[in-house]
């Protein structure tokens, strides 16, 4: 079988000590492939003033896949305080490397899966009739992921044309007397193409794979034309897969039913900023950011990358305590994509076993709060947990 060639991206912290689990993982699946390293992250952005360099896209141009393990954000003005002397007051702006990644290859669906493990300590628990139950979650978050609030199209102190401009509309009376300087304005921007694709997945997939029903989730009340525009889309979409109900929340309400009743949703679809919310509220019922893997796809690129930051305190712990489980959980996504579903699934069997057995948990798990100490205390570290994993396959 021909080697696979993938571009590897640890990136910041904790990234650097996940993302080579994940391989070991693969390894043991019997996945076959040529690792190619590339750089991103924060110490590109001290040192050249670009966190994401031109040589990694053109890596990812030539090779069009990667696995990515986490990235350290920081504000505006502490960015810029980080910068090498060299390279301050010349003009580098600090954006988001992940988020460029997925403008640059319009990596538009991002899905986000959110699923019970039985035996986990973590899972979201409720009480009915006296007794305690914990639901069965099988959520699949597709989140529109280059566009709404995301964009980038944002202003402190605008231009006078963009002020101008904005006054045409009746709305903006309200901010008539308030100076350009006290002012700042972030442009939340849908289009109809890029909603037909996010639906349109979202609806393919749960036709493929049996998901009962598909959910928008958006605030057309009140965001009536971007919202109302995903609404549109959605209600036009669902009469091509009639066999899958079209559900409509608003994400404001939804936050509230996922606490109530998150075992009767499956797939949700819904714009950039809500998606990261609420794909991260339903990962805390399963378990948290230690399980909370995600796919970033395009046409003919796609990267794959848990959704925990870098957590740069942990970075230097030895043995390193994080759960790795959300970065193998991505790689699974990897596998999906390449139609290796059968070693995906395989290694899904190996997680659901190794948390049911109980015997090997980390600290998070276990709900202690991270430090050196932990695991004195019992919790695994992330290399053990990877071991048992291993040891199951």
């Amino acid at each position: 079988m021909e080697r696979k060639n993938i571009v590897t991206m640890p990136g910041d912290g904790i990234g650097k000590s996940l993302l080579p689990e994940a391989l070991r993982v693969l390894d043991a699946v019997g996945f076959k492939a040529n690792y190619i390293p590339a750089d991103i992250g924060w110490e590109y952005w001290r040192t050249e003033g670009d966190p994401l360099p031109r040589r990694t896209l053109d890596l990812l141009e030539k090779y069009k896949i990667a696995l990515f393990g986490a990235i350290t954000s920081k504000p505006k003005d502490l960015a810029d305080q980080e910068l090498n002397p060299e390279l301050r007051q010349k003009g580098f702006v600090y954006y988001s490397p992940i988020v460029g990644l997925r403008q640059h290859f319009n990596l538009d669906v991002c899905i986000r899966p959110c699923r019970t493990f039985k035996g986990n300590p973590l899972n979201f628990v409720k009480q009915l009739d006296g007794r305690m139950i914990e639901p069965d979650i099988n959520v699949v978050v597709f989140r529109q992921n280059t566009e709404g609030l995301y964009s980038g199209v944002e202003w402190l102190n605008p231009p006078e044309k963009i002020r101008s401009a904005l006054e045409t509309h009746p709305k903006m009376a309200s901010f008539k007397s308030t100076p350009n300087e006290d002012m700042a304005i972030s442009c939340r921007i849908i289009t109809r193409d890029a909603c037909r694709r996010i639906i349109v997945a979202a609806f393919r997939y749960a036709r493929r794979l049996g998901y009962k029903n598909v959910t928008v989730c958006e605030k057309p009340n009140i965001l009536r034309e971007t919202s109302g525009m995903m609404r549109e889309e959605a209600i036009k979409i669902a009469r091509d897969f009639p066999e899958i109900p079209l559900w409509e929340t608003n994400i404001d309400a939804q936050m509230m039913w996922l606490n109530k009743n998150p075992e009767d949703y499956c797939v949700i679809v819904t714009s950039n900023m809500f998606g990261d919310i609420i794909s991260d509220a339903f990962s805390g019922l399963v378990g948290g950011l230690g399980f909370a893997n995600s796919a970033n796809i395009g046409d003919g690129c796609a990267i794959f990358e848990p959704t925990h930051g870098s957590a740069p305190k942990y970075e230097n712990l030895m043995p390193s305590i994080v759960n790795p489980i959300a970065m193998i959980l991505s790689a699974c996504l990897l596998l999906d994509y390449l139609n290796e579903t059968e070693k995906a699934e395989r290694i899904r069997t190996a997680i659901a076993s190794v948390i049911a057995e109980g015997k090997v948990r980390t600290y998070d798990m276990l709900r202690m709060v991270g430090s050196p100490g932990v695991i004195a205390r019992g919790a695994a570290s992330t290399e053990a947990m990877t071991d048992a994993i291993i040891r199951r396959l």
